[in-house]
């Protein structure tokens, strides 16, 4: 893939694709802008080194357990004065919480701890301000599920509504402060070939600079990322959005399908006995005094949560006695409808119900017709429009639904790249639950990764998933045979080290083990399931859990130090990479490109 602006025009510009084969021109400042502090907090760590070693932490999905538990390592190394030797940090679903914490609260993790006690202790968690956020992302083109998941769900996870964009933490990560972040996620459109062949192309990151397929080298600046483009070029540049929206498509992956649907409509069903406006139990003989936007919204709740609900009939009737449209086209139309709605298909009631929503917004500037009574905090419209959209999207099941910034892009092979109008991004858990594939690209050159697992079931899946991937891609990783990765599960060690003969090192840290859980490992797993909601977490839960996170980086900081030592003293080899090995997938057959042998590591050590 040729550039259609090099990243120097494109830094100069901030327009437009940028495709290129190594560092985008911001991350390549801000990583040699971060080299001396690296330098000098390994000093501090009495390691002498010539040359930075490029060490990079990662974390991974887990929901709130890996949000939390992420917490306590990021305050555990910077606590021993590891952190500031770290170059990047990168997280998947619950860990991308924590890490974009760190970032908007400029790496105090101290002030960070003391609020995250105080919002459990309080449980603080503004309803009113979510639930106007999600009604406003319902009337953009492009609303998915994942609005609705990041404003009502993760926010009140986390308890935090974060108002600030990707592109305002970039400060502190151009000065060299803080270690570059990035975080990952997934083309849901892909995932079909990525179960098949394990594609590069799958995977999509963030960084406070760009967003776009590190496989293709093709980005887009943070700032237009969710804006039109057509050939490479901005056409509607779209307001960039907030951290919340971006953390609840980091943070998708929740349940399986059918346990999200269920909980998305009990979580309507409550909501609307929340907010439901009418104070007294109204006879639909009474419809004419009803206002008419109250009765269209009860009418898509009880669709959305029932659409089999006996009374939907009845909210028709009275919604045709209310509207008095029984001899127009519509009216007819309804009645025709209204009849014989027991045995009209389910397609056809949506049909008619968007119908009817569309009938009703055109006449929304007649305020003479239709009345603007509130819903709380705003107009009952609003709210309807909200509901069915959430309710279109679960039909759908529509989740991170963005502008596809290479659509129609001349330069890109892969039509299945460049064809879709929209994307759909979502939890890269969905794939490797940990963003291994976000740092072994040869173009960020990482020495030493420290891997920290949140996740449910088997802590060493993400080393077994990397390990299938990276042979397949030919990238260097240390192999770990399946036998003894079964061993290791049954009991899992704190840290395990593994080395291959070239590429990093990786140190993988599982959260609930041996050393710090005894026999009563699944009792652990078990109290902080990564399906627990944030209401049956107490302040002692929290406070436990960033314990047993922390005592993990304590236990291992000799082992940690004496890896950071050997990197720094002997960077291990990092091959180079070529242009076609960056492009990955979309490369069918590439000429010259270096390849690297795999052998079964004879140097696997546990600690």
């Amino acid at each position: 893939m040729s550039c259609v602006e090099s990243p120097k025009s494109l830094h100069k510009r901030s327009s437009g694709v940028c495709s290129a084969t190594r560092l985008q021109e911001a991350e390549k400042a801000a990583v040699h802008k971060r080299s001396p502090k690296v330098l000098e907090a390994l000093q501090k760590l009495n390691i002498q080194a010539d040359q930075a070693p490029v060490i990079a932490v990662l974390g991974s999905g887990g929901g709130l357990r890996a949000h939390i538990a992420c917490l306590g390592v990021l305050s555990e190394l910077k606590e021993l004065g590891l952190l500031d030797a770290v170059t990047y940090l990168a997280g998947v679903s619950g860990s991308t919480w924590a890490l974009s914490s760190l970032y908007t609260k400029n790496g105090n993790m101290e002030g960070m701890e003391e609020e995250l006690k105080h919002r459990y202790e309080k449980n603080e968690w503004d309803f009113h301000e979510s639930l106007e956020k999600a009604i406003q992302a319902s009337k953009r083109e492009n609303y998915s599920l994942t609005d609705f998941w990041a404003y009502l769900i993760v926010s009140r996870q986390i308890r935090e509504l974060q108002d600030s964009n990707l592109s305002s933490l970039k400060k502190q990560v151009e000065e060299g402060v803080l270690p570059y972040p990035i975080f990952a996620a997934i083309d849901e459109d892909l995932l079909a070939d990525w179960r098949e062949r394990k594609t590069q192309n799958s995977w999509f990151e963030f960084t406070p600079h760009h967003a776009g397929y590190p496989a293709l080298g093709a980005y887009v600046p943070i700032t237009e990322f969710g804006s039109r483009f057509e050939n490479g070029k901005l056409v509607k540049s779209e307001p960039e959005r907030d951290l919340t929206f971006l953390r609840g498509l980091w943070g998708s992956a929740f349940a399986d399908i059918k346990e999200i649907k269920k909980y998305i409509l009990n979580y309507f069903r409550n909501l609307f006995g929340k907010l439901k406006f009418i104070e007294a139990p109204v006879t639909y003989s009474e419809a004419p005094r009803m206002n008419v936007d109250a009765m269209l919204l009860d009418l898509v709740m009880a669709y959305f949560t029932d659409m089999n609900d006996p009374s939907i009939k009845d909210k028709l009737c009275a919604l045709q006695q209310a509207l008095g449209t029984e001899t127009d086209e519509f009216g007819i139309e309804m009645a025709e409808i209204i009849q014989n709605w027991n045995e009209t298909s389910s397609e056809k009631k949506e049909q008619f119900l968007d119908h009817l929503l569309d009938r009703f917004k055109k006449t929304q500037e007649d305020t003479t017709t239709y009345s603007l009574m509130n819903w709380n905090t705003g107009p009952v419209w609003d709210r309807c429009v909200f509901v069915n959209e959430t309710r279109k999207c679960v039909s759908k099941w529509q989740w991170g639904t963005v502008y596809n910034f290479l659509y129609k892009h001349g330069k890109i092979a892969d039509e299945t790249m460049c064809s879709r109008e929209f994307l759909h991004l979502v939890d890269a858990g969905f794939a490797i639950n940990t963003p291994y594939p976000l740092v072994l690209p040869p173009v960020r050159e990482t020495h030493l990764i420290l891997s920290f697992d949140f996740s449910a079931g088997d802590p060493l899946e993400t080393i077994r998933a990397t390990t299938d991937y990276c042979h397949r891609h030919e990238i260097p990783f240390p192999e770990v045979s399946e036998d003894q990765l079964k061993e290791w599960a049954k009991a899992p060690a704190s840290c395990y080290v593994l080395r291959g003969d070239t590429g990093p090192v990786v140190m993988h840290f599982t959260l609930f083990n041996k050393d710090n859980c005894g026999d009563d490992i699944e009792t652990w797993r078990k109290k902080y399931g990564t399906v627990k909601l944030s209401d049956s977490y107490t302040p002692d839960l929290v406070r436990d859990l960033l314990r047993v996170s922390k005592e993990n980086v304590q236990k291992n900081k000799i082992n940690i130090l004496s890896e950071m030592r050997k990197v720094a003293g002997n960077p291990r080899n990092i091959p180079r990479v070529n242009k076609e090995a960056c492009l990955g997938d979309r490369v069918k057959d590439p000429q010259g490109s270096q390849t690297v042998e795999f052998k079964k590591s004879h140097n696997i050590s546990k600690d």
